[in-house]
């Protein structure tokens, strides 16, 4: 690929949006093209998939079907989004991607994590990102601290403690790929920190 293909994950709260934009102003501001995205929703079947997933007039969807919409999303945002832009030589900067939905549903619903891994390697043809920064925060510091939860936020704080568990062994089993800073701590030391792993790998 020609362009960077950078990813923050991390359970819900834990400041993902705070680190893309910041990440993002300073990729521009050094006449990098940047594309920001998201996960699910930023295509306009992206945004109709959002609402089922993450609405509670859904009411109890089946685990299996959840993966499935899920899996939707991300083959329509890589095809959609994603790839034309690294094609195109941009850095995406995007607010989750496969790992979220390895670390939700097959930790946070007990499906099997192979599985899961499959359909989403297949859905997004095994697009992988260049870097994948992990934004670790405790449950109780993060969806713990919410109001207004959607349907995944008020899943519970063991099935988020198991999300976050899944989140750092994915890291550990890849370090070269990963970054992980703590959450919600000093946004200039984490800003500081994911700026050094990116930027050698500016193209």
């Amino acid at each position: 690929m020609p362009g960077l293909f950078v990813v923050l994950e991390g359970g819900d709260g834990a400041g993902k949006t705070t680190q893309l934009r910041r990440l993002a102003t300073w990729l521009a501001e050094a006449g990098r093209e940047v594309v920001v995205t998201y996960e699910p929703g930023d295509t306009h079947l992206g945004a109709t998939i959002r609402t089922l997933v993450l609405g509670h007039a859904s009411g109890d969807v089946s685990p299996r079907a959840e993966a499935l919409l899920y899996a939707a999303d991300k083959a329509q945002h890589v095809y959609e989004v994603v790839r034309p832009a690294l094609d195109a030589g941009k850095v995406v900067v995007c607010d989750r991607y496969v790992d979220s939905m390895i670390a939700y549903q097959a930790a946070g619903r007990s499906l099997d994590a192979d599985e899961i891994r499959g359909l989403a390697e297949w859905a997004t043809h095994g697009l992988t990102p260049d870097l994948t920064v992990v934004l670790d925060v405790p449950v109780e510091r993060a969806v713990g601290e919410k109001a207004d939860l959607d349907r995944m936020e008020s899943a519970g704080a063991e099935f988020h403690a198991r999300v976050r568990a899944h989140f750092l062994d994915l890291a550990a089993q890849d370090p070269s790929r990963y970054l992980v800073v703590p959450g919600r701590h000093d946004r200039d030391a984490i800003e500081a920190a994911i700026r050094a792993r990116v930027e050698p790998l500016l193209p």
